[in-house]
């Protein structure tokens, strides 16, 4: 029946009531749009003798089931890589970092296959769950994959990595160095021997520690092997700074090594560890994601009106992180070009040099003023590391990309 209304009446149309019987369709990104069937998403949990593999089909509503476990074999890898793709399919595969490296990334890019390797710590985790197997995690990781929620770590290509590997070689060297002397002093603390003098491991020292005469025989002998440690571990930090003078020359980054090594506190060795650590920062938009990259940016809960800030995360990178915090050891002291700085910084652009001077500036003047409000030192030493790393972020930027 037709109903006459009055004229300029507005009719609003009736909508439908949403059933709630009837299952809605999850929404996806907009990459998941070009999502195709033939795609497959292949997730990997790898370890050192065994890798279990989780497929995922393509689509909204594809079958995500469990493959099977392999050896940890390139070869074996590649056979079932194979069939998996045998019929046209497009491979995504993904792997958590871990202790067996970027070996199986690298093979994957030479045949071919589109490849990711994540952080652990950044894979979203379900909560309630207490079962974790490594057939849950290869399955959660292909299924991660297929919905872009996993974000790929930058992979070093195989020479900045052996450069890196060469960096934290002789830091371990220091280490050993460290422990070693830690060793020995608490040696002759027990036995009662207590250095006169002020500075420890000087030429003074070590002569002191040879004259030392012990009682018994068996105490001579682990003196003498103790002596024996320093001596060796002394020796391999030295064959590994020559190896690093030798070669770090004929890296790609040299060029970012020298505009770091313009900054106070950073000779060769420290300039080596930053830029290996942190590779290409044109990867990063902003220097706060440097700071955030490499662990020095304040915890921080917030809860409606509540804000809460803790201590640094300590997430990332630590070698390049304590790396800065001992560069900013001297900010405090009044800012100055001295001889071996200016050494360093002879045929280097002008540009970096005026940074340098801003950069001492800058940090002697928020330390002090950090100081005088009463923070404690190590605070201010973290809080000019957070101030450096940008800075370095800026500096780095400015020197030409080098060559693949």
């Amino acid at each position: 029946m037709k109903v006459c209304l009055p004229p300029g009446t507005r009719v609003t149309p009736v909508r439908e009531p949403i059933r709630m019987d009837v299952e809605a369709n999850p929404t996806t990104r907009n990459g998941d749009k070009h999502m195709k069937a033939t795609d497959k998403y292949v997730g990997l949990d790898v370890h050192q003798d065994t890798t279990v593999i989780a497929v995922a089909d393509g689509g909204r509503v594809g079958e995500v089931r469990s493959y099977g476990t392999i050896p940890s074999d390139l070869q074996a890898l590649g056979k079932v890589l194979g069939k998996l793709g045998a019929e046209g399919a497009r491979l995504h595969v993904v792997y958590e970092a871990g202790p067996t490296g970027f070996v199986i990334y690298r093979r994957l890019k030479q045949m071919g296959i589109d490849c990711i390797v994540v952080a652990p710590s950044k894979t979203p985790q379900p909560k309630g769950v207490r079962l974790k197997t490594d057939r849950r995690d290869a399955l959660q990781l292909a299924r991660l994959h297929r919905a872009g929620e996993l974000t790929g770590i930058n992979v070093p290509d195989e020479v900045d990595e052996s450069v890196r590997d060469l960096t934290r070689a002789r830091a371990d060297a220091v280490h050993d160095l460290t422990r070693a002397k830690q060793r020995l002093k608490a040696f002759l603390l027990r036995q009662g021997y207590r250095y006169p003098g002020k500075a420890n491991w000087s030429e003074a020292h070590q002569r002191y520690l040879r004259k030392l005469t012990l009682p018994l025989p068996a105490l001579r002998s682990v003196l003498e092997e103790q002596l024996l440690a320093i001596e060796q571990v002394t020796e391999r930090v030295k064959r590994l700074d020559e190896l690093i003078e030798v070669q770090v020359p004929q890296w790609r980054y040299y060029p970012a090594v020298q505009a770091v090594m313009c900054l106070r506190g950073f000779q060769l060795n420290a300039a080596t560890v930053i830029v290996a650590e942190l590779g290409d920062v044109r990867r990063f938009a902003h220097p706060k994601n440097v700071m955030a990259f490499l662990g020095l940016v304040p915890k921080e809960e917030t809860t409606g009106n509540t804000r809460r800030l803790g201590s640094i995360t300590k997430a990332g990178n630590a070698q390049a992180r304590w790396c800065l915090i001992e560069a900013v050891q001297k900010a405090l002291t009044p800012p100055k070009v001295s001889a071996r700085l200016s050494l360093r910084q002879q045929g280097q652009p002008a540009v970096y040099k005026e940074l340098a001077w801003k950069i001492q500036v800058r940090l002697h003047k928020r330390g002090w003023h950090l100081l005088q409000r009463g923070v404690m030192k190590a605070k201010v030493n973290v809080a000019l590391a957070r101030e450096l790393a940008g800075f370095i972020w800026d500096l780095l930027r400015q020197v030409p990309a080098p060559e693949a």
